[in-house]
């Protein structure tokens, strides 16, 4: 019931987006219909992206605020937690609002998975396509006459590994204020900078055994993201007063 309400909500959409616009484009190269799908996507959950690069640039901004109450009562956990809470009040910052958009992305992540793991190489999926559009016999997983998207790309990967290292650097703090004697903000540090080269590391790696073309929407979606947040904190430091 769920798997096919799923279908029907996403899944199905999503293809359907993705055969109109192979049909519609000249040569019907699949590649450039991605690439279109996905700044459709991106615009449609921009409110959710937006609000949570906002929520993740504002705990980064606080932290060594955070980072200076943590020691200050290491010794006493109750306090430390009543006045992190005060701290968040102040600021008007929700600690997990950063986490709530990326969970609501999830699903359409999952389905333009599945759209390009199995939309590309099974005939079965072109029974989804809604009847008031033109079915293709067949969906040309090659773009450009050289990439087969339907298959494991490694210049792909690779691209995707490095637009996401680009936006993971540009979202951390250039200069952060420390705190003297925090082990809590260098260990905080070390893991913001293990965890900017260990992701784009994992991405390349697991992108070593998926469809081209997912890797291709993961490389746009990453290159969006990171124009989203250069206009959007350019935006914010041009207007210091400008609340979250």
């Amino acid at each position: 019931m769920i798997t096919n309400l799923y279908t029907i909500l996403l899944y199905q959409p999503l293809f359907n987006i993705l055969v109109f616009l192979y049909d519609i484009i000249p040569g019907n190269d699949v590649g450039v219909a991605i690439v279109l799908l996905t700044v459709l996507v991106k615009v449609v959950l921009n409110p959710f992206s937006k609000k949570s690069l906002k929520s993740q640039k504002r705990l980064q901004e606080i932290q060594p605020r955070v980072d200076e109450i943590r020691k200050k009562y290491k010794d006493d956990k109750e306090r430390q937690a009543k006045e992190l809470m005060t701290l968040y009040k102040e600021e008007n910052i929700n600690p997990f609002s950063s986490c709530l958009p990326l969970l609501i992305q999830l699903p359409f992540i999952f389905a333009v998975y599945r759209v390009f793991q199995n939309g590309l190489t099974s005939s079965k999926s072109l029974e989804l396509v809604y009847p008031f559009l033109e079915r293709p016999e067949s969906i040309n997983p090659v773009s450009l006459g050289l990439f087969d998207l339907s298959q494991p790309n490694i210049p792909l990967a690779v691209l995707a590994g490095l637009s996401q290292y680009w936006q993971t650097k540009m979202l951390m703090h250039k200069r952060q204020p420390r705190v003297e004697g925090s082990e809590d903000e260098n260990m905080a540090s070390a893991m913001n900078r293990q965890m900017m080269y260990v992701m784009p590391v994992l991405t390349v790696v697991i992108g070593f055994s998926l469809p081209g073309g997912l890797m291709l929407y993961w490389f746009v979606t990453s290159v969006l993201t990171a124009v989203q947040q250069y206009f959007l904190f350019r935006k914010k430091e041009d207007n210091p007063t400008q609340g979250a």
